[in-house]
């Protein structure tokens, strides 16, 4: 790699060419691929696996981990660049992705593989790279890399794998050993391929206890790099974010709770990446990422995680906090378990407006207890949503899921009549709005579900990286799905994704909760799935050229029939200004980045690196 990461490949080796490149050369690239590589190509009928969530179904927004990763090396004179490659794709038709990796130059490439839905588009793109810059390293990270990290290192394509949820300061190792010539086997979390092919399974002994020692998200970081890389597109997270931006604070890695299917409970952390207990980041951190996002948006700020992850002290002291700070912003919140008034009165007083999202996933308790979400009786439920309206929240969104454990289609169902109860109950209040999702596409390696399909009903389809690579193609989200459950098929459990979709449509229409125009939208789009849906199916037995050219012409109504199919889009948007703003904080902000990038291009010239190491204390192993 010659004496900086920077040197690109084939260049003139004079010294001050060499120093020139070490000022201005990229020495990692991370690239964020879409869900498919390449969707433009394919006819999917991605359905309703996407309509609850901010990106489309190409899943364009990237892991927050990313702009950590980025400015944890930044902040060791390193210099990095992020590149959404599936926003670009969406944002863009035409948008020529082998020519734009040509023009990047890097030793090192990496490619996130933190949802499992990324299986195919994640491994095209390394696979791309290694074809168009065959002498750079391809490095993949991400829960699903670090759980198929073996099989990973099967791929030529890829020559690294960082394993956990925490991989900036073992990427910064990574990076030094090559610059330096250093044992690989020096690099915590990593596996790696020797010469002779053997491949290495270094210790998982890098997993901080808090998150206080890196900035995630890393906000100052994607502000100065969209101006020292002169791309915006680069770093957007989600196609509409312009339109409906949002922004988040991550409460910590890692959840106290142990939800069946979600793979970033107890079970899943300490299965993939080795975590005993959640590492929480301070409400002192908190309540400053807050203030910094406040000085460019006045969007709303997503808290993600139960406030009240680390005990009620230390949510105290972030209400304080961010009272104190006088933060614009409306915030929004998740409930995990029961709320009471006193908790939401602290909030509005902290607050100059909020917002609350609970996922229970079934009306049915009994179903809930044994998926672990909301493990209440719905008396409490209710309870908790009285007091929330009555300390005024804003909106109140309740997500429900289809495909569960315990759950059957009459079930399922049964979520129509208990919206309607709410409805009645509340007045039609029409703050309170309710959501359905299929669980899909996947089943989250790690997660209770993955582990022990058996004892909680659910047969798995795919066990290997290589089969959920292949499922993306569907060609429906039907052949997606990984599992199925005792007490439902996959047919049935996107049948009855429709059925109370359609039902829950309806329903809102009728107390006044969306308008007719809305309603209409999404009745159609749902129409139009559920025919595109059995048309494609429906192709599977006839022989190529005549089902290519069938599939042409279905591939007009995708548009309609992978969105919008169940909820329009927006129905999940707050309310409260959103845009970009100027704020002189900011400029000031910015203007430091300044000072400290020439900095930085300084100690570059004189080969000065890693002199921002962080050493946070980290969680022992977790015994298996």
């Amino acid at each position: 790699m010659g004496n900086s990461l920077g040197t690109v490949p084939g260049a003139r080796r004079s010294p001050a060419g060499a120093r020139l490149r070490r000022i201005f050369g990229v020495d990692m690239v991370l690239l964020h691929a879409p869900s498919v590589w390449d969707f433009r190509d394919e006819v999917i009928v991605a359905g309703p696996l996407a309509d609850v969530i901010p990106s489309t179904t190409e899943f364009e927004m990237y892991p927050v981990g990313l702009t950590s990763i980025a400015a944890y090396l930044e902040a060791n004179n390193y210099n990095v660049r992020m590149v959404n490659l599936a926003y670009r794709m969406l944002r863009r038709p035409g948008f020529d992705v082998p020519a734009r990796i040509a023009r990047l130059r890097a030793p090192v490439f990496g490619i996130d593989l933190h949802w499992l839905p990324h299986a195919n588009g994640a491994l095209g793109i390394a696979e791309l790279v290694k074809k168009i810059h065959p002498e750079a390293k391809v490095l993949v990270g991400g829960m699903s890399a670090s759980y198929f990290h073996r099989e990973l290192m099967d791929n030529p394509a890829i020559d690294f794998v960082l394993r956990g949820d925490s991989t900036e300061e073992p990427c910064r190792q990574l990076l030094r050993a090559l610059r330096e010539g250093t044992p690989l086997a020096e690099v915590q979390n990593l596996t790696w391929r020797r010469d002779d092919g053997t491949v290495v399974e270094n210790p998982l002994s890098f997993v901080p206890a808090d998150l206080d020692w890196t900035e995630v998200p890393a906000y100052e970081f994607m502000l100065h790099a969209v101006f020292k890389y002169g791309s915006l597109s680069d770093f957007l997270p989600y196609l509409r974010w312009l339109r409906y931006p949002s922004t988040m604070l991550l409460n910590s890695r890692g959840c106290p709770y142990d939800c069946a299917a979600c793979g970033g409970g107890r079970t899943g952390y300490a299965t993939v990446a080795g975590r005993s207990r959640p590492g929480l980041r301070s409400p002192e951190k908190l309540v400053a990422d807050a203030r910094l996002i406040s000085t460019f948006s006045r969007a709303p700020i997503f808290m993600v995680h139960d406030p009240r992850a680390g005990g009620m002290a230390r949510a105290r002291r972030f209400f304080e906090l961010f009272a104190a700070a006088g933060v614009a912003n409306e915030l929004v919140i998740e409930a995990f378990f029961p709320m009471g008034q006193d908790f939401f009165g602290m909030v509005r007083r902290a607050t100059s407006a909020w917002s609350l999202q609970i996922t229970i996933e079934s009306h049915d308790p009994k179903v809930r207890r044994i998926n672990g979400k909301f493990p209440c009786g719905n008396e409490a439920l209710e309870r908790t949503i009285a007091a929330a309206l009555a300390e005024g929240c804003g909106k109140l969104d309740l997500f429900f899921m289809v495909g569960l454990s315990g759950q059957t289609p009459e079930s399922a169902m049964g979520t129509v009549d208990y919206c309607r109860h709410l409805v009645e109950r509340f007045g039609a209040d029409p703050r309170l709005q309710f959501y359905v999702a299929p669980l899909g596409p996947f089943l989250d390696p790690g997660s209770r579900a993955y582990e022990h399909a058996t004892e909680l009903g659910f047969r798995r389809r795919f066990t290997t990286l290589s089969e959920h690579r292949g499922a993306m193609l569907g060609p429906t989200w039907q052949e997606m799905l990984s599992y199925e459950t005792d007490w439902m098929t996959r047919e049935q459990i996107v049948a009855t994704t429709y059925r109370v979709g359609a039902a829950l449509n309806d329903l809102k229409r009728e107390a006044g909760l969306i308008d007719e125009a809305t309603h209409d939208i999404v009745a159609a789009h749902l129409h139009t799935a559920v025919r595109v849906l059995a048309e494609v199916q429906a192709l599977t037995t006839v022989a190529e050229p005549e089902r290519q050219r069938r599939l042409a012409s279905v591939a007009k109504a995708l548009g309609a029939a992978n969105s919008a199919n169940l909820v329009a889009e927006d129905e999940l948007r707050w309310k409260t200004a959103n845009g970009i703003r100027v704020s002189g904080l900011l400029l000031r902000l910015l203007a430091g980045a300044l000072v400290r990038e020439t900095g930085r291009g300084i100690a570059r010239w004189r080969g000065r690196y890693d002199t921002h190491v962080a050493t946070p204390r980290c969680l022992p192993p977790v015994d298996k």
